[in-house]
């Protein structure tokens, strides 16, 4: 098995703008630290935007910050809402012309490696893959409290 670049990249634009809730992170900065294309992230941007992990401020000084805290970030949830699908063998999707089917044990056996990968995944949450302590608090500023934006 094997996740897409964009859920790579998306787990790469959610880490970068975790460590930095301070401000809003630019598409373009995440492309130049991750070395990615501008264009693709727009993707993952807009992606994860509509699936409400991220917020985007458009305009001048705009970008984009986390929509909810990183401990509320599951991965098993993004990695779902950005892989176009997860059919291992063609038979999962229950389409498909294999002559085995009806009569054939492997597609179970993917079925459950598939939900055991996503269920270790369902685990842990952003909180968990970003860097301990994150950036520096600046002098005198509060410390930034997660509220949920309706």
């Amino acid at each position: 098995m094997r996740l897409t670049t964009m859920t790579d990249y998306a787990l790469r634009l959610l880490m970068h703008v975790g460590q930095h809730p301070d401000r809003l992170c630019t598409i373009a900065e995440v492309a130049h630290v991750h070395q990615v294309s501008v264009a693709h992230l727009m993707k993952v941007t807009h992606q994860l935007g509509l699936a409400g992990w991220i917020e985007t401020v458009r305009g001048k000084g705009g970008g984009m910050r986390l929509a909810h805290a990183p401990e509320a970030i599951g991965l098993g949830a993004v990695v779902r809402s950005v892989e176009p699908d997860f059919r291992l063998v063609e038979c999962l999707d229950g389409g498909g012309h294999c002559r085995l089917q009806g009569g054939c044990r492997l597609a179970g056996i993917f079925d459950d490696a598939l939900h055991d990968f996503l269920a270790r995944l369902d685990r842990h949450t952003l909180a968990d893959i970003l860097p301990p302590g994150g950036p520096p608090a600046a002098p005198g500023v509060a410390p930034l409290t997660w509220q949920k934006v309706s």
